[in-house]
């Protein structure tokens, strides 16, 4: 199975804009809106966003966010975390997912 591999970090950001934007927040101290505000993904727990409800699911997956674990769960987040609530369908291009994670990877630890 592919993994992550550094993607383009422009291509990520536009990704995120379109894709992400309406629902995630990537700044500390933005807040959550339907979804948690990303800022300080990398090396979090699934579920640990302060002042977001989460489902159960996502608090039980238990895992850590990092590149291969969002590489493969923004291919198909309801089958990597049946239950989640995220009503996202997933980037099926392995490239696209490697663009956004590098993008987010830059901007979520700023």
């Amino acid at each position: 199975m592919a993994g992550f591999e550094e993607g383009d970090t422009k291509k990520g950001a536009n990704l995120f804009k379109t894709r992400c934007a309406q629902c995630h927040n990537l700044k500390e101290g933005e807040g959550n809106k339907i979804g948690p505000n990303l800022h300080g993904l990398f090396g979090r727990k699934t579920g640990q966003v302060e002042g977001f409800s989460y489902t159960d699911a996502n608090k039980q997956k238990g895992i850590t966010w990092e590149e291969n674990t969002l590489f493969e769960y923004l291919e198909n987040p309801k089958k990597y975390i049946p239950g989640t609530k995220m009503a996202f369908g997933g980037l099926k291009k392995a490239k696209d997912r490697n663009d956004l994670i590098t993008f987010l990877r830059e901007e979520t630890s700023k």
